[in-house]
């Protein structure tokens, strides 16, 4: 409004010539109000930038809210609504839970809508998040992407994999990438169906299962290896993962004969900082005896604004080459140490190549643990 203003300020000290009939402008002023409508965008620009950062902030704290609070808060207000006049809701959508238990275990409920939404523009664009492809995935093949490291959320992993926002499918055309998170998180009212509406499935035996035997080709499943155990080492600089004695999807693809993927994001780590307790302390055991029970590790992690913000640092994930794996019903060990082997070295192979281009130093390794 001040450069509009101004413009008009310059209209008024021009000299105006009249007669009787005609009322004459400075010729230099009708340049003026047009440049100064020109620079008008400009002006403005720095409210629309502020905006369009309060648009990502929020796009990222109702991801991570849903994650943390959406099963047990639904699961609440369903009881809840039993004891009110709404009664009949929950005991319809309570019917509907108990005829669809199963649909995570086979194949889930994908939408390419919800998927498309443009809510994931911003999630992706508040770190910013990128997805670098360096080898073609065949849609006649299926695929186990080992994705790492684990971090606090797995933001790589859920923009890049459970919502189109960094373009997956105009990457990797004909290839349905499902991400595999814990199972309790299916067994929770609402927040069952919000993941599987990103193509988010269980991850067991059973669902993987189906993904890459009754599902066609083209399927690629995506396990974060390292999982709960992993996340208790995340920290901003820790180039670490848990894959020593992770075999377990080596065995699966073996059987399977799907191929393996390596797959490593860097700035995964960087979204958050951990109070990270030492080995032995009783704290650390607390961490891992709730690990154990629940299934996923109780962090004390913090982020920016109000704590559970993460930090704007970019994550890339490079998806690497697959590794040829061939169907072997009944791998022996022997087998699986061969193509776990196999695995390791291209996940390092990985790292090496792209480590400098974001940040790291050359002298900067992964460590396995």
């Amino acid at each position: 409004m001040k450069t509009i203003l101004a413009a008009y300020s310059g209209v008024l000290k021009g000299e105006i010539l009249t007669s009787s009939s005609v009322l004459c402008v400075h010729p230099g002023t009708g340049s003026s109000i047009l440049s100064s409508l020109q620079d008008l965008p400009s002006a403005l620009w720095p409210c629309s930038s502020r905006m369009e950062k309060h648009l990502q902030v929020i796009s990222v704290l109702q991801w991570v809210i849903s994650f943390l609070a959406m099963g047990i808060a639904c699961t609440l207000l369903l009881v809840y609504m039993f004891c009110t006049d709404c009664w009949l809701i929950a005991a319809l959508y309570t019917a509907w839970l108990i005829v669809d238990w199963n649909t995570p275990k086979q194949g889930g409920r994908r939408s390419s809508w919800v998927r498309n939404w443009t809510v994931w523009t911003y999630f992706r664009d508040y770190f910013p998040v990128r997805l670098i492809k360096t080898h073609d995935l065949l849609p006649n093949r299926n695929y186990i992407l080992g994705y790492h490291p684990h971090g606090i959320f797995c933001f790589g992993a859920f923009c890049n994999f459970g919502t189109e926002a960094t373009g997956f499918s105009k990457k990797f055309p004909g290839i349905k990438p499902s991400l595999a998170t814990l199972a309790g998180n299916f067994r929770l009212p609402v927040l069952r169906d919000y993941l599987m509406s990103g193509g988010i499935c269980p991850v067991n035996r059973h669902s993987i299962d189906y993904l890459l035997s009754c599902n066609g080709t083209g399927n690629a499943v995506v396990i974060v290896v390292g999982g709960a155990a992993e996340s208790l080492h995340s920290a901003p600089g820790m180039n670490s993962v848990t894959l020593k004695n992770r075999k377990g999807f080596v065995k699966l693809a073996l059987q399977k004969g799907s191929d393996l993927v390596p797959v490593y994001s860097f700035g995964e780590n960087d979204a958050y900082k951990q109070v990270i307790f030492e080995e032995g302390t009783c704290w650390r055991a607390l961490q891992k005896r709730l690990q154990k029970m629940l299934g996923f590790a109780p962090c004390l992690f913090y982020g920016s604004a109000w704590g559970i913000v993460p930090f704007c640092n970019p994550i890339t994930t490079i998806v690497g080459e697959p590794i040829t794996v061939p169907k072997i019903e009944d791998p022996t060990e022997e087998m699986v140490e061969l193509y776990h082997g196999m695995y390791v070295r291209s996940l390092l192979c990985l790292f090496d190549k792209y480590k400098t281009r974001f940040g790291l130093k050359e002298s900067d390794i992964l460590h396995i643990q």
